[in-house]
C-alpha cells in the first residue's frame, strides 16, 4: 500500500515538473519570436535609430502562476463600440465573453473583445484581444498598458497567460495607434510577468 502511495505521489510530481518544463519552453518559443520579429527592419516598430542597438526585450522571469485558467462565458448580441486609441483613429470591437478568475482572494471578471475587421479576415477569424492595465504600469512597464493576444476558446475556459503579456507599439514609436485599454480590463494586480517597460537606453 506504501509502495503503490509512493509511486502515485511519484508520478504526479513526476507530471507538474513537466508540465513546467513544458510551459517553460513554450513561453520562451514566444519570446524568441517576438525578438525576432523586433529584429527584422521589415517586420519592427522599432525606430532605425533603436533597431540597429536592439537585442532583446526585457522580460520578467518566467511564471506559471501568471498563467491562469479562466472561466469563460460567451456574450452574445453585444452591441459593437469604438476603443479609443492613441491617435484619431477608433477601431470597432465588440465584447465577445468574459473571463472570470480569483487570484490572492480577489475575484475579477474580465472582459474580452474581438475586433469586427480583424474577424472578417481568415487568419484572424478566431482572434481575440485582451487589453489591460495592472500596478506595475508607468514603474516596471509601460504606462498605456499591455495586451495579450487570445484564440476563441472550444469549451467554458480560457487560458490566460500574462507570461505572454506584450506592449503596444506605441510604447517603442510615435508612428502607431493603439488602442487604450477600457477601465473594466484595469487588473488591481501587480503583474509582474511578461514584457517589461521598453528602455531606449
Amino acid at each position: 500500500m506504501l509502495k503503490a502511495s509512493l509511486s502515485i505521489i511519484t508520478l504526479s510530481l513526476s507530471t507538474f515538473i513537466c508540465a513546467q518544463q513544458s510551459h517553460e519552453e513554450e513561453i520562451k518559443k514566444w519570446q524568441t519570436e517576438l525578438n525576432e520579429e523586433f529584429a527584422n527592419p521589415e517586420e519592427s516598430p522599432l525606430e532605425k535609430k533603436d533597431l540597429k542597438k536592439f537585442k532583446s526585450h526585457d522580460f520578467f522571469p518566467i511564471n506559471e502562476n501568471w498563467r491562469i485558467e479562466a472561466s469563460f462565458e460567451f456574450t452574445p448580441f453585444q452591441k459593437p463600440f469604438t476603443i479609443p486609441t492613441t491617435t484619431d483613429r477608433l477601431p470597432v470591437y465588440v465584447q465577445y465573453g468574459i473571463a472570470r478568475f480569483d487570484i490572492d482572494g480577489q475575484s475579477f471578471e474580465f472582459p474580452i473583445y474581438q475586433n469586427l475587421e480583424l474577424r472578417e479576415q481568415e487568419e484572424y477569424k478566431d482572434y481575440l484581444f485582451a487589453p489591460f492595465t495592472d500596478h506595475t504600469n508607468d514603474f516596471e512597464t509601460y504606462g498605456g498598458g499591455r495586451y495579450i493576444d487570445l484564440r476563441i476558446p472550444k469549451g467554458d475556459s480560457i487560458i490566460l497567460d500574462f507570461n505572454k503579456a506584450y506592449n503596444p507599439y506605441c510604447a517603442y514609436s510615435g508612428r502607431y495607434s493603439c488602442p487604450i485599454p477600457p477601465a473594466e480590463n484595469d487588473l488591481a494586480l501587480q503583474i509582474e510577468a511578461g514584457v517589461k517597460a521598453w528602455d531606449k537606453d
